[in-house]
C-alpha cells in the first residue's frame, strides 16, 4: 500500500514495522532542509557534497531528526550513489512519518 501526501506525490510504503520512503536528494545546499514533494518523491536539501558517503550520511542525520527517531532507526537501502533513494525507516508508522515530514494528507 502506497500512501501518498498532499499533492498526489511523495510516496511513503507501510512495510513491516516500518516504513519505506522515496527520497530525492539535493547535495551542497546553504542548508540542510525536507522540502517537499519533488515528484513521486520526498525532496531533500542537503549540505554535505556527494563524495565518501558524506552525502548518505547527512540523508540519515537529517531524516533522523525530522522523525525524532534514533539514526540506527534509519537506512539506505537504495541508491547509494544517486540522488533518488529508498530509504527503510523502522519503528514508524506512514500516518507519522507523513505528519513529520510535512506531506500528511488533508
Amino acid at each position: 500500500m502506497i500512501l501518498r501526501g498532499a499533492g498526489g506525490g511523495g510516496p511513503v510504503e507501510a512495510i513491516g514495522s516500518g516504513v519505506r520512503l522515496l527520497v530525492h536528494v539535493q547535495p551542497r545546499a546553504a542548508r540542510s532542509e525536507v522540502i517537499g514533494l519533488h515528484g513521486e518523491a520526498l525532496k531533500l536539501r542537503i549540505t554535505a557534497p556527494p563524495v565518501g558517503g558524506a552525502a548518505n550520511v547527512a540523508v540519515v542525520e537529517l531524516l533522523a531528526k525530522q522523525l525524532g527517531i534514533p539514526r540506527s532507526r534509519i537506512t539506505i537501502t537504495s541508491g547509494h550513489t544517486s540522488r533518488r533513494k529508498q530509504v527503510l525507516v523502522e519503528g514508524c508508522t506512514p500516518e507519522e512519518a507523513r505528519r513529520r515530514l510535512g506531506i500528511g494528507a488533508n
